[in-house]
C-alpha cells in the first residue's frame, strides 16, 4: 500500500454497530526485517494520536498536494 504523510485513513467497523475512525497520517514507520509497516495518526474524533498496523479494514485516501 503506497501510504504518504497527509493521507486520511478510514478504519471501518467490524461489526454491526461499530463506528468508523478517520484519521490523518502523521507519519509512515516502516517495518524492520519485511515486517508490515506501522502510521502514526491523529484521529479526527477526538485528537489523539496512536499508532496503527493496518488491516483489511483500512480505507486510504492520499493527500492531493496543490501545485
Amino acid at each position: 500500500m503506497d501510504v504518504d504523510v497527509g493521507d486520511r485513513i478510514t478504519v471501518r467497523g467490524h461489526r454491526v454497530g461499530d463506528h468508523e475512525r478517520h484519521g490523518e497520517i502523521l507519519e509512515v514507520r516502516h517495518g524492520e526485517g519485511g515486517s508490515e509497516p506501522s502510521y502514526r495518526v491523529r484521529w479526527d474524533d477526538d485528537g489523539h494520536e496512536s499508532i496503527l498496523y493496518p488491516g483489511t479494514d483500512v480505507e486510504i485516501k492520499h493527500y492531493e498536494h496543490p501545485n
